[in-house]
């Protein structure tokens, strides 16, 4: 997998920075905020959007009063780390809903999950039923979360 960068001016970092915090921001605010005219501004969004540095908009929601307070960070270690493996292990994991997110790890262990329940009862479920059973799971550790100090990320533009 080649990574890829997208060239963006002052203008475009302006862009971002505004909409990471303000998705639903109209185009002619966003144009005033970063010194732009319309036609401009909502040209370079389009760009942004078509060329995937903006992947899309979407609601953001508090967990805990949806019941979904508990949160679990769990280690999986595979039996198998072919690519073949990890390819069914991926495609498995996008079908459970519990896990927000998955990473390939360097280290002692090849996968972190995070995975939000409505409490241990519920995760146990999970993980009996639906994680254990993963493609080539071999183990997996579990660290409970007792408090979310910082989950929400909007990092800055770097120039």
């Amino acid at each position: 997998m080649v990574e890829q960068t997208f060239e963006m001016d002052a203008f475009d970092r302006k862009i971002i920075d505004v909409i990471a915090v303000e998705g639903r921001i109209t185009v002619t605010e966003l144009a005033k905020r970063i010194g732009l005219s319309k036609s401009p501004t909502q040209a370079r969004l389009r760009r942004l959007e078509e060329t995937g540095v903006v992947r899309g908009y979407r609601a953001l929601f508090d967990p805990i009063l949806l019941g979904r307070d508990h949160v679990a960070f769990v280690e999986v270690k595979l039996s198998d780390t072919r690519e073949s493996a990890l390819a069914a292990f991926n495609a498995a994991v996008t079908k459970i809903p519990e896990i927000e997110q998955c990473h390939l790890i360097a280290g002692a262990f090849d996968y972190l999950l995070k995975v939000r329940t409505a409490g241990m009862t519920s995760y146990r479920l999970v993980l009996a039923e639906r994680l254990s059973t993963l493609p080539h799971v071999a183990n997996t550790s579990t660290y409970v979360a007792m408090q979310a100090v910082k989950e929400e990320a909007v990092a800055p533009s770097e120039p």
